[in-house]
């Protein structure tokens, strides 16, 4: 049972479920009505394996740097409750049958999709910009922010309006997210020699680069209403949920403490679900 747990921490669950949930949305409008739940368990199940071998391949190629890590020392590779070689071979294997999934169920363009995920993921974000540069929260958030745009080409068969929208808007929330944990967990990044934005510019740049970030994210969430992709319900909640979120980040810069990033951290996450579930309900509604 130890076994299952450790193969299911590789593929970093908490991660996963933020993903599978920010597709669906994508997967509600993209289409004139509700798909079906074949189609929709068939995609979110795909896009889960497809982000599983993501994280299973990352956490290969990073089990050095993770032991050096207090936040990652106790991940399956570092402590060697799994081989390195095994590991590999699960990330590979999960990546095959989301591939072979996603093209059976979804079409040729969300497999592709979901490869070019992984591949992005493991080789630019993992492999080239993590360790070089501190541009990795950006750049490397297109991995990330993957999910909308295969469950978009899921239902439609190409990536639209909806898909690149709701791409944007993980894309945007992702580095505030990020840097925040960098804040609070400097001391632990540069042990492992990750040049994260706070040990680049310094603590206070990057407070108010969080701060743009979250203000340039505001009119993207406002987006879907006069595109007429969502209505009221969602609007009222995006604004409160984007005046909460922006007055964190306000926070962040005042405070210049560990408490108010790792707050903002939190914020980040419960923001993000709520931003999502409110399309679900508008969509319902």
């Amino acid at each position: 049972m130890q076994v299952v747990r450790s193969y299911v921490a590789l593929t970093k669950p908490r991660i996963l479920l933020l993903v599978i949930f920010t597709a669906l949305p994508a997967l509600v409008m993209a289409g004139p009505g509700w798909p079906g739940s074949g189609l929709v368990c068939a995609t979110l199940l795909g896009i889960a394996l497809a982000s599983g071998a993501a994280n299973a391949l990352n956490c290969y190629i990073e089990r050095d740097l993770d032991a050096r890590m207090e936040r990652t020392r106790n991940r399956p590779l570092p402590s060697r409750a799994i081989g390195a070689r095994p590991a590999l071979a699960f990330g590979l294997v999960l990546a095959v049958v989301s591939t072979v999934l996603l093209g059976a169920v979804a079409g040729p363009v969300a497999a592709a999709l979901g490869v070019a995920s992984i591949l992005f993921y493991v080789f630019v974000y993992t492999v080239w910009l993590k360790p070089r540069s501190s541009l990795n929260a950006v750049i490397g958030g297109a991995a990330g922010a993957a999910a909308p745009l295969i469950a978009d080409a899921a239902v439609s068969g190409r990536v639209g309006a909806v898909g690149w929208l709701l791409f944007a808007i993980i894309f945007l929330w992702q580095p505030p997210h990020v840097w925040a944990i960098a804040l609070f967990r400097k001391s632990d990044y540069e042990r492992a020699g990750i040049p994260m934005l706070p040990s680049v510019i310094g603590d206070q740049p990057t407070r108010w680069r969080m701060l743009w970030y979250t203000l340039g994210l505001v009119p993207v969430t406002l987006a879907p209403v006069p595109l007429g992709l969502l209505g009221g319900f969602y609007l009222a909640a995006a604004l409160a949920l984007d005046a909460w979120f922006v007055w964190h980040a306000v926070r962040v810069l005042r405070e210049r403490s560990e408490a108010a990033a790792r707050r903002l951290f939190h914020v980040s996450l419960v923001y993000l679900f709520a931003l999502f579930l409110a399309m679900l309900v508008d969509r319902a509604l």
